[in-house]
């Protein structure tokens, strides 16, 4: 009896395992509802690690330390009096390589915004370097090993992610979905600030 059923489980997992999403296939636009640690009056939440090492919502003053693509340590505090965009995004995602080039002029072209991309896949480091050179851009990337996520921010539910850092170091907006430099400065005049 058992023996008969194991041909019904396993036609059952090849079935369930070809609807997973592979590393080289686009991955849409945005996910149809935003995750439910963000609010209207609570855009980031707070941390909240869930089962599995998942963490729920992001921190309101997050704190980000690495080590860049290019070698050099990152600190996100190191970073106050200025608006940082951070972006979780991964080489195998469409929208995420169509917003690239118009971040890294925002990057380069406004003095107090600056923006860090997440590379949120398993890659390694020279893998991502040659990446880059194909798909330049002016600002720092640090992979992050997404069975081991930062703490400070909320496990990216789909990609790409973003989120603008306020120059107190206060998480300002959230965008789920591609954003454009338009979006981000219309978020940072919200907030009361400029992009000069």
């Amino acid at each position: 009896m058992t023996i008969r059923l194991l041909p019904v489980a396993l036609l059952a997992l090849a079935l369930a395992l070809a609807g997973c999403r592979q590393p080289g296939a686009e991955a849409p636009a945005a996910p149809a509802a935003p995750p439910p640690s963000a609010s209207a009056d609570d855009p980031a939440g707070t941390p909240d690690a869930a089962a599995g090492g998942v963490v729920a919502k992001t921190a309101e003053m997050p704190r980000f330390q690495a080590k860049a693509v290019d070698g050099k340590d990152y600190d996100l505090a190191s970073h106050r009096g200025q608006w940082v965009v951070v972006n979780f995004w991964a080489t195998w995602c469409g929208p995420c390589l169509q917003e690239m080039p118009e971040l890294s002029a925002l990057h380069a072209m406004r003095g107090n915004v600056e923006v860090l991309g997440l590379a949120y896949e398993d890659i390694e480091p020279d893998e991502m370097r040659a990446f880059l050179e194909k798909h330049p851009v002016a600002y720092p990337i640090v992979i992050l090993d997404p069975y081991n996520p930062p703490e400070d921010f909320a496990t990216p539910r789909g990609l790409p992610m973003t989120y603008l850092i306020a120059p107190d170091g206060k998480v300002a907006k959230q965008f789920l979905g591609p954003v454009d430099a338009r979006k981000i400065e219309q978020a940072i005049a919200e907030a009361g600030g400029k992009a000069v």
